[in-house]
């Protein structure tokens, strides 16, 4: 357990001087440092000053295999160790030291015996040579990323460092024993406070860090024990205070924790973010000072004791997720609520992220009601339960496997995993009922009389919620939609007992942010992923196709998607927001790429790389155009009833008709925020437009056969029909 203690000025409790000179590296990887691959336990005082190295090997760092990136190429093994003595003038002469590592997987470092950072390696003091990496880790400067960053404040420097001699150790260790690359990079940067020059220069990839004084976002500090880096898991211990002052006024950093200030316990998290990028994104529980959870609200957010901070990274936009998750809540139901914030860890600046919600059984999120060991019948056992199916890589058990294969000659399955309760809180009989319950749908929906109201799927899920992730995952094509990341929630019978899609989660390579299984397209579904990439392990469930074959629901996804499309999802609402946002981040999404240069690089997966933020911005408003334009033409259904009281097809003229392919229409009365459709004689759509207002509208349907085709106009206060003839 950790107590709080008073920070009355906080600029020296996070040790963020403006007191440097200049940098200088100390130690570089192309050194000459002593190593060793173990086959045997390594004594336990190899990482001190006073260990007799001798017979150990000598090579320029870095040390690895696989990868093209390593100076000392050694044979595929668990681990490496490797050390170097170096020497401080006037340790009173440094203000910071950064340490800079690039690994693959795992590693551990030390300074004169003290361990400084870890990464990767669960458990506490030195890990056995032979222990694997409990995470994959790619290394980053091979691919033209900036390498993980330590930062240690003037307080660290004194208790780390001493003038004269010292050691730096690391133990770098893989994910496998047979794993293809290792990598272990490694470099030590001081930040002087005078002028002298008593070490070397830093690399040209080094950025200095910088004093962050303030904002016009909420600033959310951060400082674990000692300095102590954040492992996977389990969670450490550490406080958290958030400056927020109220939208339109400014934070800042010497301004008191206002929003929230408390004992926290965090950890990493994430499953291909930890592998690819540096910048790590957090989850944690706020505590009070026995160190047991304490629900709290901030930013008006649903009280809980789970949070997330999301470390936008790929997305250079950094509004991917916050765009989603708003787009959610535009649809009605619950979606997770966020706040863009700038964060600070142990002094060091991090960058902009995300304050997300996290998914739970929750009052003002998903349902509300504890399912308790001793409910195995009755109303109690009903609900609720969240669901979700995803990977398994950030340790997600899967409780059992669908009995349907996600398409036709599928050899991969679709697994269930418990998200709410986790799967080690149910006891047999609640597992057996909402496995049971999902079956039976699933059956159903696979049945012959899947499209009855009374017999079929419908009796079993709440069509609206399916709509809504639907139109959710299309919208922004997720490449990981449904397949990935995709929750379910049942609630109670006494509350309508039905199963539920959602809440929506993780967009960040949606949106056209992604280079593989046609993710950077405009065009097509995403819910027909196996014709993009059938070969993937991960698979969309076989119901978002089936369902569709049913009319009353391909109906419904089509009024729904119409009646967005007039509205909050029109076009010109949904680049506002757009622009809304970039210029809420104009400011602070510069200090973010400073800390990390990604503008005008490849980072996994891009589709699309812009050589500013503004063009990051501005392919992502473009993307969505293009995608909402492709939906309007390609939507399942007309979404009509002709029998409506406000559908006429006498309030309009049209000249020429016969046309030779260019036609006007004339209204009698102002059409407001209209959708004209033009369809064949068949019924199959032939041309769309979004955005008729007025009385008049000029058309143009070159390239179209000669023929008669059917029009239909839809609007806020009416819908218009009528029926024009191509003829050339």
């Amino acid at each position: 357990m950790r107590t709080i203690i008073g920070c009355f000025m906080l600029l020296a409790c996070l040790n963020v001087s403006a007191q440097i000179d200049h940098w200088e590296t100390v130690v570089y990887e192309t050194d000459t440092w002593k190593y060793i691959v173990p086959t045997s336990a390594v004594p336990a005082t190899w990482n001190t000053l006073t260990f007799n190295d001798g017979s150990w090997n000598s090579g320029i760092g870095g040390f690895g295999f696989g990868d093209g990136d390593d100076n000392t190429v050694i044979s595929q093994t668990p681990s490496v160790y490797h050390r170097i003595v170096f020497s401080i003038v006037d340790v009173n002469a440094i203000e910071q030291f950064i340490l800079n590592v690039d690994y693959d997987d795992g590693f551990v470092a030390y300074l004169n015996g003290t361990e400084v950072a870890r990464s990767n390696m669960s458990g506490t003091g030195q890990p056995p040579y032979s222990q694997f990496a409990n995470a994959q880790h790619e290394a980053d400067m091979y691919q033209g990323n900036y390498p993980s960053t330590y930062q240690f404040n003037a307080l660290q420097v004194v208790q780390y460092l001493n003038t004269g001699q010292n050691v730096l150790s690391i133990q770098t260790h893989n994910i496998n024993g047979t794993s293809s690359d290792l990598s272990s990079r490694v470099f030590l940067h001081l930040g002087i406070n005078n002028s002298s020059m008593n070490y070397g220069s830093v690399p040209g990839w080094f950025v200095a860090p910088f004093v962050f004084s303030d904002s016009n976002l909420p600033i959310v500090v951060i400082d674990t024990e000692n300095g102590a880096a954040i492992p996977d898991e389990p969670k450490i211990d550490a406080t958290m205070g958030i400056i927020y002052n109220g939208e339109g006024i400014r934070n800042y950093m010497t301004d008191p924790f206002n929003e929230y200030f408390g004992n926290i316990g965090i950890e990493t998290r994430g499953s291909s973010s930890q592998t690819f990028f540096p910048k790590d994104q957090w989850g944690f529980e706020t505590r009070d000072n026995f160190g047991l959870n304490n629900d709290i609200t901030v930013f008006n957010m649903a009280w809980d004791n789970d949070w997330v901070l999301y470390a936008p990274y790929s997305d250079k936009t950094l509004i991917r997720n916050v765009l989603a998750y708003q787009m959610g809540r535009d649809l009605g139901g619950y979606a997770p609520r966020t706040k863009l914030c700038e964060v600070v860890l142990n002094g060091e600046y991090q960058g902009v992220y995300v304050f997300v919600e996290k998914i739970k059984r929750k009052d003002g999120k998903v349902g509300t009601n504890t399912l308790n060991p001793e409910d195995i019948s009755g109303n109690e056992l009903t609900g609720d339960y969240i669901l979700k199916v995803d990977k398994t890589t950030a340790g997600g058990v899967i409780a059992w496997n669908s009995p349907f294969p996600p398409y036709t000659g599928a050899s991969q399955s679709i697994g269930f995993q418990l998200h709410d309760p986790d799967i080690s809180e149910l006891n047999g009989t609640q597992l057996n009922y909402i496995q049971t319950y999902i079956t039976n749908f699933e059956t159903a929906l696979n049945g012959p009389n899947f499209a009855d109201p009374i017999t079929g799927y419908q009796s079993y899920i709440d069509l609206e919620s399916f709509v809504d992730f639907f139109l959710v995952n299309e919208i922004s094509k997720n490449v990981d939609g449904y397949r990935i990341s995709s929750f379910l929630n049942k609630v109670r019978e006494s509350e309508g007992g039905k199963l539920h899609a959602g809440p929506v989660w993780d967009f960040n390579i949606a949106f056209g942010n992604a280079n593989y299984c046609q993710g950077g397209s405009t065009s097509g579904w995403e819910l027909d992923f196996y014709q993009y990439c059938g070969g993937d392990g991960n698979q969309n469930p076989f119901w978002w196709k089936k369902l569709l074959q049913d009319p009353n629901y391909a109906k419904r996804v089509s009024c729904k998607w119409r009646e967005m499309r007039l509205g909050v999802w029109h076009t010109d609402s949904l680049m506002q927001r757009i622009d809304d946002l970039a210029m809420y981040l104009d400011e602070s999404q510069q200090r973010n790429f400073q800390k990390w240069p990604v503008i005008g690089t490849y980072v996994w997966p891009n589709n699309f790389i812009g050589n500013s933020y503004q063009e990051e911005v501005n392919y992502l408003k473009q993307w969505i155009t293009d995608r909402v334009n492709w939906m309007d033409a390609n939507m399942y259904d007309s979404c009509l009833d002709l029998g409506k009281d406000e559908t006429v097809s006498n309030e309009y003229s049209m000249f020429p008709n016969p046309s030779s392919g260019d036609f006007t229409l004339v209204f009698k009365q102002e059409i407001n925020n209209g959708f004209l459709s033009i369809y064949d004689m068949e019924g199959r759509l032939v041309q769309s437009e979004s955005t008729i207002s007025g009385k008049e509208q000029a058309l143009k349907m070159n390239g179209l056969a000669n023929g008669i085709y059917r029009f239909v106009v839809q609007s806020e206060n009416k819908v218009v029909t009528g029926k024009i003839m191509i003829q050339k």
